[in-house]
């Protein structure tokens, strides 16, 4: 389910972001020269107006383009989420029972151990609820409401990917414990980037007080940190089930 579930997002998306800007300043850019050169009149003064229109629809299509790829950015980012949450959480439960079945043919006293697991998989389950992908990326788009659906949006994702990786960091060190009861060695490797715990009310002031030029920043790392999650996802994951694997339940 990795490939499917955990999609990486490349960060040519900050496109999405920067279209809007893009067609802005193409009208504008338009609209001065239109300023300057339509006294000339004549041959000149018909083809800046023959220029102006196309330079109009070059930018409607722009904001045409930006609008469609921001519902889609927006659906990828929430369905990435409840993709990947819901495939951790199949993940864990099989990852406790094989440990379970392990302790009871090992007769180990993993009973604290297995405690703490299944605790920390209901807390995933209870925690880590599904987000309308559909209808969050329909919101980010409506008049008036898209501006606060989509700060909404950005808080959540920044937030529940953070308090994920600090609750699955609490997971592999009790199933590596709970494994060394069992005579497995497992310890999960360090992380080379741990994703921070960023302060959405400063990226929201950051973002206006600079007119939204900040906002390309909190966008890539809306795409950085769960790719970075990812790819240390699967080094844990191959390394815990080729163990598991090679043992005989």
């Amino acid at each position: 389910m990795r490939d499917e579930s955990d999609s990486m997002l490349s960060n040519a998306w900050l496109l999405a972001y920067l279209l809007p800007v893009f067609s802005i300043i193409v009208g504008v850019s338009f609209i001065f020269m239109t300023v300057l050169l339509l006294p000339m009149g004549g041959a000149v003064g018909g083809a800046v107006v023959g220029l102006l229109v196309v330079g109009m629809i070059a930018v409607v299509l722009l904001i045409i383009i930006g609008f469609i790829v921001n519902l889609v950015l927006t659906y990828k980012l929430v369905k990435r989420r409840n993709t990947h949450f819901k495939r951790q959480q199949f993940l864990l439960e099989d990852i406790v029972a094989a440990a379970k079945t392990l302790a009871e043919k090992k007769r180990a006293d993993a009973e604290v151990g297995l405690s703490s697991c299944e605790r920390t998989v209901r807390e995933f389950k209870a925690e880590e609820t599904e987000k309308g992908a559909v209808l969050w990326a329909i919101l980010s788009a409506v008049p008036y409401v898209g501006s606060l659906a989509s700060w909404y949006i950005y808080y959540f994702l920044m937030k529940d990917f953070y308090k994920h990786e600090k609750r699955e960091d609490g997971f592999w060190e009790d199933i590596g414990k709970l494994l060394d009861k069992c005579g497995v060695k497992f310890s999960a490797p360090r992380r080379s980037e741990s994703i921070p715990d960023r302060s959405f009310v400063l990226y929201l002031i950051l973002s206006i007080i600079t007119v939204g030029i900040f906002g390309i920043y909190w966008l890539y790392v809306l795409l950085k940190d769960p790719n970075t999650h990812f790819k240390y996802h699967m080094q844990v994951e191959d390394q815990l089930l080729s163990t598991l694997e090679s043992m005989k339940l």
